[in-house]
């Protein structure tokens, strides 16, 4: 398994600034070696355009699965949903109204309020967790059950 490799994007103009550190790339990235994939430290941008670009360099060099946090409210720099769509050949609805539910199921009413999408862009799977700590380990519990299975099947492979 270690052969996939996953990419982390952090989409936050406070933490791409020095001004904080960021804590949830981090949980992202234990996250995904805890499954086997290869995943480097995360790549911390401004919200916005960054964000896509961060995503299509991750999928054109051979990464199989990138979860970005950040970026998915409602406030107007909030634009990672925006810059993810331009990017997919699919979208997978499911991944994401799953998560939204799994937040509010757990009484986070505010987890309604997340734009996160997920899909594909060439053979990689994209998924938008929220920003908040919260919402990124809800997002990964969500993920933990079907993301393996879920990246091979991007590629063809049997059930």
């Amino acid at each position: 398994m270690t052969s996939l490799r996953a990419e982390v994007v952090v989409a936050s103009n406070r933490a791409a600034a020095g001004v904080y550190e960021d804590t949830t790339g981090p949980l992202i990235v234990d996250f995904l070696t805890d499954l086997g994939f290869a995943v480097a430290d995360p790549v911390v941008v401004p919200d916005g355009e960054p964000v896509g670009v961060a995503i299509a360099e991750a999928a054109s060099g051979g990464a199989r699965v990138v979860l970005t946090t950040g970026g998915t409210g409602l406030t107007p720099t909030d634009r990672t949903p925006e810059v993810t769509r331009a990017l997919l050949d699919l979208e997978v609805p499911g991944i994401a109204e799953a998560i939204r539910a799994y937040g509010v199921s757990k009484g986070v009413p505010t987890a309604m309020l997340s734009r996160g999408l997920a899909g594909v862009v060439g053979q990689c799977l994209v998924v938008n967790l929220p920003g908040s700590r919260g919402g990124v380990k809800d997002g990964l519990e969500v993920l933990r059950p079907v993301l393996v299975h879920a990246v091979e099947q991007v590629v063809g492979s049997d059930h």
